[in-house]
């Protein structure tokens, strides 16, 4: 700890800039899981891929391992275009110290802020602005982050939701024709569930299921 101290007590500017870019770079990496996942379309992938998997009532397959793979690779490749204007126009300037560490925050945030105000409803964006008192903006570089975050991570819940909403009626039409069989023909003790996951399988493979739920996402952003 005295050591840490010490490192701020010496005399000599540059190192001491040096160590407040290295705390500010390990700040970035801790909060990096946050930040990929409530400002990028992660949430909403993520979401509707767990719902396929719950309504098709297969318990852990694909695993969850499989999913979060998925997932952040269909991240990065809708997030590509973002993500290289935001090195393009901040990070690379910034490492040949052509610009300074707020030019770079200014810079990198402004595509990040036109992709998360395209996917966030007004109304979301409203109520965090009310909440903090915040005037209208005039354009979408005067929204704070803090009330744009928030905003977007619960317009794409909803989103979500209502993408796994839509997943779950097919599925639940076969698991009610299959629990009216059973019944008719007195089979009441044979859990329908297990019945109906053979159909609902076939059913998800004969429509190309994963290609669907994967073009829906990608057309969605």
């Amino acid at each position: 700890m005295n050591e840490f101290i010490d490192m701020f007590s010496g005399s000599d500017p540059s190192s001491i800039s040096t160590s407040v870019k290295l705390l500010l770079l390990l700040t970035v990496l801790s909060l990096a899981p946050s930040i990929l996942i409530l400002m990028t379309s992660f949430t909403r992938i993520i979401i509707v891929l767990s719902f396929v998997r719950t309504s098709l009532a297969t318990q852990q397959m694909p695993p969850n391992q499989v999913l979060i793979g998925l997932a952040l690779f269909l991240t990065f490749f809708v997030m590509a275009p973002t993500f290289n204007q935001v090195y393009d126009e901040a990070l690379q300037p910034l490492f040949e110290e052509n610009i300074t560490l707020d030019e770079a925050y200014d810079r990198a945030s402004t595509p990040m802020k036109e992709f998360m105000s395209k996917h966030t409803r007004q109304k979301d964006l409203a109520l965090f602005m009310n909440y903090a008192e915040i005037d209208k903006p005039d354009n979408i570089q005067d929204i704070p982050l803090t009330t744009l975050v928030p905003a977007f991570a619960i317009s794409e819940l909803k989103t979500a939701f209502q993408m796994g909403f839509m997943i779950f009626v097919p599925f639940l039409i076969i698991d009610m024709a299959v629990a009216s069989v059973l019944m008719s023909m007195g089979m009441m003790m044979l859990p329908p569930v297990m019945i109906s996951l053979p159909f609902k399988i076939l059913l998800f493979v004969l429509v190309d299921g994963w290609y669907l739920i994967t073009q829906s996402l990608l057309q969605g952003f």
